[in-house]
């Protein structure tokens, strides 16, 4: 297992160095001078300003030794600066990471747990009404917008009902420490991982429903059945299990873009995390924050990615590693 970690660790390195390189590139495609958003905020917008500041900055180097620093940066675990945040770029995404994680991770718990549990039930009683309702529910919220959620979520929770904040990480100005700091994050944090993950878990219920009724067809359950095994054991042990590999490989593609798919609900709730710090760089033309970014977020994919391949092995130890 060491040994296949190892290489893939190796092969991730190589790949998000490629990814480094062709973001570099997408990024200088994008329309806009930093250089020059910057100098008409400033209320300074003549040529001789603009070309202090693309000099200050590094933006009047050749490209080419524009992504060998850059590159060199990267590999030294220098992300850069952030021009327009004056600051380094890892300290503003350390910030916001742990916001970001927390979100994510939190909903990728609730689409999971909830997908594979309704799943297993639409499965278990297929072509009953339980079935019916089930895929209809998980339909309606893989058809409705993310932000629709969001927007209704907040008028119905947090305007209607006033259960629930409508925004933000913590209550501002409250002060608060220890549990009631904890309480007070977790309510905040219901409505925007609650909107994530549902549309995440519709994707998870149909999935363990198909692979399930799959299995249920295979001759080993029909032996399992044949030996007087209970229909529970059978569900647990034999269906349910063997028809996780789909539904994890699916949770490991999805893990990695959860970060990139929060854009919309940070923003929507206010939640500050690079998701919003992402959205925010893009609009003011911040290339080093915008690209470092990227960096992080396509590092997790692959650390979820190779995470998903160990998953393999607990759900099925039938399966050997490989590189």
């Amino acid at each position: 297992m060491l040994s296949f970690v190892a290489q893939r660790v190796l092969k991730g390195v190589i790949v998000l160095l490629a990814i480094v390189v062709l973001n570099f590139f997408l990024i200088r495609l994008a329309p806009g001078d930093p250089a020059v958003v910057m100098a008409g905020e400033a209320g300074a917008s003549d040529q001789v300003f603009v070309k202090q500041l693309r000099e200050k900055f590094g933006l009047d180097k050749p490209l080419p030794e524009q992504l060998f620093i850059y590159v060199k940066g990267v590999v030294t675990l220098d992300l850069g600066f952030s021009f327009r945040q004056q600051a380094p770029v890892a300290k503003l995404i350390g910030e916001r990471l742990p916001a970001t994680l927390l979100l994510t991770l939190t909903a990728f718990a609730i689409s999971l747990m909830l997908g594979v549990l309704f799943g297993t039930f639409a499965a278990r009683f297929a072509g009953t009404f339980l079935d019916t309702a089930i895929t209809v529910f998980a339909l309606i919220f893989y058809a409705m917008p993310i932000f629709w959620v969001a927007l209704m979520g907040i008028l119905l929770f947090s305007v209607t009902m006033d259960w629930l904040p409508s925004f933000g990480y913590d209550t501002v100005g409250a002060n608060l420490t220890g549990l009631a700091h904890a309480v007070d994050v977790a309510k905040h944090l219901i409505m925007p991982a609650m909107t994530l993950g549902l549309f995440f878990m519709a994707t998870y219920t149909r999935m363990t429903r198909a692979s399930m009724l799959e299995v249920k067809r295979l001759d080993f359950v029909k032996t399992a059945r044949a030996k007087g095994l209970s229909d529970a054991v059978i569900q647990r042990r034999h269906v349910l299990r063997n028809a996780l590999l789909p539904v994890v490989t699916l949770a490991g593609v999805h893990s990695g873009t959860l970060i990139g798919g929060a854009v919309i609900t940070e923003t929507v709730f206010a939640w500050p995390g690079i998701g919003r710090l992402m959205y925010d760089a893009l609009l003011q033309r911040d290339y080093n924050l915008l690209l470092g970014v990227f960096v992080i977020c396509s590092a997790m994919v692959l650390i979820f990615n190779l995470i998903t391949d160990l998953v393999y092995r607990l759900v099925d130890p039938r399966i050997e590693f490989a590189s």
